[in-house]
């Protein structure tokens, strides 16, 4: 299966965070299962870090190594994916979760 994390899915599987589901959190477990992290979800927490509105571990230059030593891979945005996000209804008006549900539905992934 092929995984899209979702911003807070990431930040609480690499905090060890009990704010993860057991559900998410076997999800992420399964060897067979290909994992993504969307690069608006490293927009977010770099912005969202900035204004003090989030809180992490470590500098946000560390980020990267908690990608990488997850095995998680960076997905881009395409303009394919901002078409979908273009037309997606307005149930929610976060920019950076439209954009990864965006790209969940054109790459056929599963959001996490």
């Amino acid at each position: 299966m092929r995984l899209l994390w979702d911003t807070h899915t990431f930040l609480w599987f690499v905090a060890g965070s009990s704010e993860l589901s057991q559900k998410a959190r076997q999800t992420i477990e399964t060897p067979s299962n290909e994992h993504f992290l969307s690069i608006a979800s490293l927009w977010e927490i770099s912005i969202k870090t900035v204004l003090g509105e989030l809180a992490i571990q470590g500098s946000y230059e560390s980020v990267i190594n908690d990608v990488t030593e997850n095995g998680i891979q960076i997905l881009p945005i395409n303009f394919t994916h901002t078409v979908q996000q273009h037309q997606l209804p307005l149930h929610h008006r976060d920019p950076f979760d439209r954009m990864i549900v965006s790209q969940a539905l054109i790459e056929g992934m599963h959001l996490n």
